[in-house]
C-alpha cells in the first residue's frame, strides 16, 4: 500500500537510527543502508495506521534482517581475502548512533565492533541494543521473540565477551591529533626506534584491502615488527603511488571515536588508519583499504569541507 506523507516523515525521522543499529550489528555502512532501505519498504508494505509504536516495529524489522545478514556474512567472510575489518566512520556521521556515554562511543569503537565479529547473532543483536540504545531486556526479548530471562543471561555473556577483548579508553578530539601527529612523525622518520618507544609490547597491526588493495594477509604482532611494517609502509614510492591512484595527502581525525590518519588522494578517501591508545600506547593499528568500504567515508570527507593543512605527502 501506498504511505501517505506522514508516515514517510515518520520513517524518515527514525532512519538514522535504524541506520545506526545497522551499522554496529554489519560493521557495514551499504548494508546499513541497504537494510534500512529495506524496512522501509516492508513498512511500506505494512498497515502503518494499525501498528501502535512505529519505532519498535521498525527495530524488530531491521534487527531481524541484520540477524538474518550476520548469517550470511559469517559464510562470505570465510572466503574474504585477507583480514575482514568494518567500514570507517567519521565523527559526526549520523550512522554512529548515540555517542553520549563511554558505553555509546565503545559500542562503536573499530576494537569493539572487531570483537563483536566473534559474538553469535543473537549475542551481538542484544548487545547493541542494550549498551548502545538502552533498550530495556523485556524490549529486547519481544524485538528478538526470547524471554526477558534469556536477554539478560545472553547480554552478560556478550559484555564479559567484548570486555576480555577491550582496554577502556577515552580520549578527546585535540589529544587525538597529537596522537597521530606523534604517530606519523615517529612512522616517516626513517628509524623503527621512535614508533617502537609509542606502541605497547602487545601492539597488533591489521590491515583490510579485500583483495583489491595490497595488504597484509595476517596480523602483525609486537611492538617491533608493528614499527618495521610501519616504516615500510610510510615509506615513499611509485609503485604506491600506482596503486592509490596518486599522491597522497594525510590527515588526522577521529573514525569510530578513536585517533585517526585519513590518506586522501583528490578528494578520495585511500585509506583510513584508526589507532586504538591505552595508557601504555598506542596498542592497535587498524587500516582499512578495501575502496568498496571507504565510499561513506569519501562523501563524508566531500561534505565536510575544509580540513586545515595535511600533516604530510609521504607517498
Amino acid at each position: 500500500m501506498l504511505l501517505n506523507t506522514g508516515d514517510v516523515e515518520r520513517f524518515e525521522a527514525l532512519r538514522p537510527r535504524l541506520e545506526a543499529i545497522a551499522y554496529r550489528l554489519l560493521g557495514s555502512a551499504s548494508e546499513a543502508e541497504d537494510a534500512a532501505q529495506e524496512t522501509f519498504l516492508r513498512w511500506q508494505a505494512a498497515d502503518a495506521e494499525s501498528i501502535a509504536v512505529p519505532e519498535a516495529w521498525l527495530t524488530k524489522v531491521i534487527t531481524n534482517l541484520c540477524l538474518n545478514q550476520l548469517s550470511s556474512a559469517r559464510v562470505r567472510r570465510e572466503t574474504y581475502v585477507g583480514e575482514w575489518l568494518p567500514e570507517p566512520l567519521f565523527a559526526g556521521d549520523p550512522m554512529l548512533g548515540p555517542m553520549d556515554t563511554v558505553e555509546q562511543r565503545e559500542s562503536v569503537s573499530y576494537a569493539v565492533l572487531t570483537i563483536m565479529e566473534r559474538l553469535s547473532p543473537n549475542e551481538r543483536a542484544v548487545y547493541v541494543l542494550r549498551e548502545a540504545f538502552d533498550y530495556s531486556h523485556r524490549e529486547i526479548a519481544e524485538i528478538l521473540d526470547l524471554t526477558e530471562a534469556a536477554s539478560q543471561q545472553i547480554f552478560h555473556r556478550a559484555k564479559r565477551h567484548v570486555a576480555e577483548g577491550r582496554i577502556r579508553t577515552e580520549i578527546e578530539e585535540a589529544a587525538a591529533r597529537r596522537v597521530v601527529e606523534e604517530f606519523l612523525a615517529a612512522a616517516t622518520s626513517g628509524r623503527t626506534e621512535p614508533l617502537v618507544r609509542l606502541l605497547t609490547q602487545d601492539v597488533v597491526a591489521v590491515g583490510d584491502g579485500g583483495g583489491k588493495i595490497p595488504a597484509r594477509s595476517k596480523t602483525v604482532e609486537g611492538a617491533l615488527a608493528v614499527a618495521k611494517f610501519m616504516r615500510g609502509l610510510f615509506t615513499p614510492g611509485k609503485a604506491k603511488r600506482a596503486i592509490i591512484g596518486g599522491t597522497a595527502e594525510l590527515y588526522a581525525t577521529v573514525a569510530n571515536g578513536v585517533p585517526a590518519l585519513v590518506a586522501v588522494v583528490e578528494g578520495r578517501v585511500v585509506g583510513v588508519m584508526c589507532l586504538e591508545v591505552t595508557a601504555e600506547g598506542i596498542s592497535a593499528c587498524r587500516n582499512q583499504v578495501n575502496p568498496d568500504k571507504l565510499v561513506r567515508a569519501t562523501e563524508r570527507w566531500a561534505a565536510a569541507g575544509n580540513h586545515g593543512e595535511p600533516l604530510a605527502v609521504p607517498f
